[in-house]
């Protein structure tokens, strides 16, 4: 890019996640001026050297097709996997700083989540990923998150959990201490072996204990067909859902702490985005009701998690969301739905 065409206001948003981190520069009107992407940007991960590491790389890949340097960086956000304490900034915020970005904000990327759904970034963040969490803002600007630090500490959703679930019922159901379901031919088909015997006998050998995320889509797939054991673990995991939120809407003062209108549940994570199981759904709704009784709608962001981190941005300068904007970043995320 031409340096003259480079504009004076230019924003970074950066997310980072377990798997991945994305970074966009846009100017004031939106427009992308650049993108990067880089490995795990979740210090709880592999440690907060080889996060921001990632973190660096993308920013700067961002900012070099941009045809920019650092300094005329305007405003920067850090929407962070694994920014959930103030035991996680005490580590991020020092971290952070060494990037040669002036007026920077971190934050969990459930907010930035949370950002893609709300206008004005007050309401309720889902987040059912590989694992799950659940966050808010009311229009005082409180936050607080439920969850998001495994099984042990009280979640039982996201993908990980549920691929356990999948399987466990699995065996329950060939051994008959469960409800007979197509799981019995799906998971083993899942990992090409023809019966659950000869599935469960290979692992046992191999000394096999976890399984992937990714069963999530057998379980779905059943769901979809009627199978009564995978409509029964998508509605638990709907339910285990809806509680948290409802969680969230009640640590945060109630209806009348989000200023007496209908509060956004914005809904991320594959599961939720991708899977849009109706029997998750439903029974999120249901639970969401008759915890809170709040009035609520369901939210499923059109923009990657990144752009939520770019708002955040503007928001800090005082600028306007770029409405038209909002409509081509949905068109250009490839992972919107």
């Amino acid at each position: 890019m031409n340096r003259e065409a480079v504009p004076l206001t230019l924003i970074l948003g950066v997310d980072g996640g377990g798997s991945k981190t994305r970074a966009v520069v846009t100017d004031i009107r939106g427009e992308i001026r650049g993108e990067g992407r880089a490995g795990c940007g979740n210090h709880q991960v592999n440690g907060i050297d080889a996060a921001l590491a990632e973190i660096r790389a993308a920013a700067e890949q961002a900012v070099h097709e941009a045809g920019a340097v650092p300094d005329e960086i305007t405003a920067a956000c850090y929407g962070l996997a694994g920014a959930d304490r103030p035991a996680d900034f005490a580590i991020l915020r020092p971290a952070l700083a060494s990037l040669p970005y002036r007026n920077w904000d971190v934050v969990c990327d459930t907010l930035t989540g949370l950002r893609t759904g709300s206008s004005d970034g007050v309401g309720v963040v889902l987040v059912c990923g590989s694992g799950t969490n659940a966050a808010g803002r009311n229009a005082r600007g409180e936050t607080i998150q439920t969850g998001g630090f495994g099984y042990l500490y009280g979640d039982a959703a996201g993908g990980s959990h549920m691929a356990e679930e999948t399987f466990r019922a699995a065996v329950r159901s060939w051994e008959q201490r469960e409800i007979p379901s197509r799981l019995t031919q799906d998971v083993p088909a899942w990992y090409g072996f023809e019966t659950m015997e000869q599935l469960v006998n290979d692992w046992l050998d191999r000394g096999i204990c976890h399984v992937s995320p990714e069963l999530t889509l057998v379980l779905h797939r059943a769901g979809e067909a009627g199978d009564e054991l995978a409509v029964r673990l998508l509605k638990r995991t709907g339910h285990e859902l809806g509680l948290a939120a409802a969680s969230v809407i009640i640590r945060l003062g109630g209806v009348a702490a989000f200023g007496n209108r209908p509060i956004p549940i914005v809904l991320t994570g594959s599961v939720l985005q991708k899977g849009r199981s109706p029997h998750l759904l439903s029974a999120l709704e249901e639970t969401l009701r008759d915890k809170t009784g709040a009035p609520f709608e369901l939210v499923i962001p059109k923009i990657e998690p990144v752009f939520g981190a770019v708002l955040l941005a503007m928001e800090r300068l005082g600028l306007p969301t770029p409405e038209d904007a909002l409509l081509r970043w949905s068109s250009e995320s490839p992972g919107s739905v």
